[in-house]
């Protein structure tokens, strides 16, 4: 895609827009996707990026965390009397499925507007494309007046556990865009809040000649399950989100003791942990959910007095699933200026309006880091390029649209052109 520059521009957006490189944001993307960068394992891409922006002459914060994380937050300097407009990515990536991959998941490969590799779209592809954004403005010496920053953050996908602590630091902007893979057809203004919640049940061991004086922690997990299953949230519906709140029990683990020993199967299992990813709406909230799955698990226990279990939030450390107690649903009125500046722009740079503006289904099922953004008091829009087949990642050969990732770095320059240079 190369998009025509036309006269409606000022001369600013119109330079800095001429330095969009599609090229260098395609290398940009193959270089990130080259570094396997799975949740929890993050941190040598954020020395990386460090470098990377420290060599063009960004200032730049490389945040260190607990848990071995890191991440970077590169600044282009405005000159002073603008507004701070942060663009948001992530560095970690979903865990890479081991069937289906027809070449090295981490060795990108390009067949024309598709772009494979690992991480592509959630979300290496947009990671480019706003690093893109931002080189545009700073290789066209296009002068801003409140700063551009790129913040790509660690533990995303562990609850938002880098953006938290990016926040709780103090750092704000006045606003920001969460770059996140949904299509450049699509402003959505709402997620849904998301949690990971591991349950965990005490037996008692006995050998198999003994396994009647045993409490079988298998056994017990079987009753739970559809207990959980059929759980009755406490809520409001929303006819635009009909299928949340919703659960699901997405790993079984059980063995000897609290390390899940394999190794005598010979003997009854006295401990087993389920993980239990949870969706839920606006009004309802990570301690109400977490009172709602005690509920369902307690009619279970006062049915069987052997029944002893624990609800963990976030899941125990040994799964690596998450690092804070998840994300609060996030809206934001479809009114809000960022968000009109968000649609304005796309619709001036691609000729026509995106095809959504609010509320998707299932996009605004999933969690991100607006949930803290918005929690700290940061106007926030999500808006990322996507796969051209719908909102789906983590796949076999999975790939992004190029061309989608391109205008969505167009878009990306002439809104921070036109946010940055406002009056704060």
């Amino acid at each position: 895609m190369n998009s025509p520059i036309t006269k409606t521009f000022d001369a600013d957006t119109t330079k800095a827009l001429e330095h969009v490189d599609r090229a260098e944001m395609v290398d940009i993307a193959c270089d990130m996707v080259r570094s396997n960068s799975v949740k929890g394992a993050e941190a040598a891409l954020a020395y990386k990026m460090a470098e990377w922006f420290r060599a063009r002459g960004y200032e730049v914060w490389l945040h260190e965390l607990d848990h071995g994380l890191a991440q970077v937050v590169a600044t282009l300097k405005g000159t002073g009397g603008g507004r701070s407009l942060m663009l948001n990515g992530h560095l970690d990536t979903d865990p890479v499925t081991t069937f289906g991959w027809s070449r090295d998941p981490f060795e990108p490969h390009i067949d024309g507007d598709k772009l494979y590799g690992a991480g592509i779209i959630n979300m290496k592809g947009p990671d480019a494309a706003l690093i893109e954004a931002a080189e545009a403005i700073r290789k066209s010496g296009v002068k801003l007046k409140g700063d551009l920053v790129v913040a790509l953050v660690c533990g995303e996908l562990q609850g938002g556990y880098g953006m938290e602590e990016l926040l709780k630091t103090g750092y704000r902007t006045d606003a920001a865009i969460c770059c996140e893979p949904f299509g450049t057809w699509n402003v959505l203004t709402m997620n849904v809040g998301t949690a990971i919640f591991g349950v965990s049940i005490t037996g008692k061991t006995e050998h198999i000649m003994y396994k009647h004086n045993a409490v079988d922690a298998i056994q017990k997990m079987l009753k739970v399950i559809p207990a959980i299953d059929a759980i009755e949230f406490t809520y409001e519906p929303r006819a635009d989100l009909p299928d949340i709140p919703c659960i699901h029990v997405g790993a079984v683990i059980a063995g000897r003791g609290t390390d899940y020993n394999l190794k005598g199967p010979n003997y009854v299992s006295d401990y087993a942990t389920i993980l239990c990813d949870v969706r839920f709406l606006p009004g309802q909230t990570i301690e109400s959910v977490t009172a709602d799955l005690k509920r369902a698990i307690d009619k279970v226990a006062s049915d069987d007095p052997e029944l002893e279990y624990k609800i963990d939030i976030p899941a125990p450390a040994f799964f690596g699933t998450g690092l804070t107690k998840g994300h609060e649903p996030y809206e934001i009125d479809a009114e809000e200026e960022i968000v009109q500046l968000v649609v304005e722009n796309r619709t001036q740079i691609m000729g026509e309006p995106p095809e959504l503006v609010g509320v998707h289904n299932p996009g605004s099922y999933s969690g991100d880091d607006t949930s803290h953004l918005w929690k700290f008091g940061i106007p926030c829009v999500l808006f990322g390029p996507g796969h051209p087949n719908g909102i789906r990642s983590a796949f076999a050969d999975e790939f992004m649209s190029i061309d989608d990732m391109e205008a969505h770095s167009r878009i990306l320059v002439k809104t921070a052109i036109d946010y940055c240079n406002r009056d704060t």
